[in-house]
Parts: C-alpha cells; structure tokens; sequence
C-alpha cells in the first residue's frame, strides 16, 4: 500500500542531480569570486628600539631627534595629561598645530623621516593614544612609533 500511494502523490518523477549540479557549481563560483574586505583602522607602527625607557629627557642630555608626545594619567583629574616636548597641551586642536610646527621645521631641515613617538603610561587610555595617531595621521605623518615606558605602580 505505501508503494501504490507514492506512486499516485508523485505522478512526475523528478531527476534532482542537474539541480544539484548547478547549486554546486554556483556555490564554487561565490566562493572564489568573494574578495573579503580589509581591516578598518589598521596603520603601521612599531616599538622602536632603544627608546622610551626615561621619558621627556631634561638637563645635560640632549633631546632625541624626534617629535615625542608624552601621555600621562593625572590621578586627581582622572584626565590624560599631554605633552608636546617639556610643554603641556589642553587640547587637539593645539597639539595638531604643535606636531605639525614641529614637523615642518624636520622637514625644512631636510628631515622628513623623523618619527613620532607616543610615550603613553600604561593607566592612559587607548581611546587618547588613537587620538593622538589620528593627529598624526591628519598631519600626513606616517612614521608613528611608539615608546615603551615604565609600568604604572604596583605592576610587575
């Protein structure tokens, strides 16, 4: 009895393997044409060797060739502090000017490779460091690095 309704529900035998064929070959089709997009936010930098271990050099040793911005956690604001040198910066818009001042003159003095360096404590937040790169980047500087500094306290 099963053999006889099957035959009277289906009247029209369909043959699947061409359609399975051609959902198969279409599958291979997308799957090679599918480009896969790239990385949003992805700059190249490094930890550059030999730096950052003192932070902003004072006194009797010279200042590095660099233009280094120095990012510091202020426990009392529990704001990032930032410096452009030995000189504190309140804002982006001044510290876009400054880097940019200070890598025209490397450039005037026939120094357009000189690097920035980010010298942030590790308490600053990521969220200043991108904001600090994005700076640079706006200034079409591209040689960013960034400077490894001493732990915050209590961190070994």
């Amino acid at each position: 009895m099963a053999g006889g309704g099957e035959a009277e529900d289906n009247p029209l035998p369909i043959n699947v393997v061409p359609m399975v064929d051609i959902i198969f070959c279409l599958c291979v089709f997308f799957m090679c044409s599918l480009h896969f997009k790239q990385l949003e936010g992805k700059f190249d930098t490094w930890l550059p060797k030999g730096k950052g271990t003192g932070g902003v050099s004072t006194g009797d040793t010279p200042l590095p060739q660099e233009i280094r911005v120095a990012l510091q956690w202020d426990e009392q604001t529990e704001l990032t502090q930032r410096m452009l040198g030995t000189r504190k910066v309140p804002n982006d818009d001044e510290l876009q000017q400054l880097i940019k001042s200070a890598y025209d003159d490397f450039v005037k003095l026939n120094r357009p490779d000189i690097p920035v360096t980010i010298d942030a404590e590790a308490r600053v937040p990521m969220d200043d460091v991108i904001r600090v790169v994005n700076i640079c980047k706006r200034n079409k500087i591209d040689n960013i690095e960034f400077a490894l500094g001493a732990p915050p306290p209590g961190v070994k």
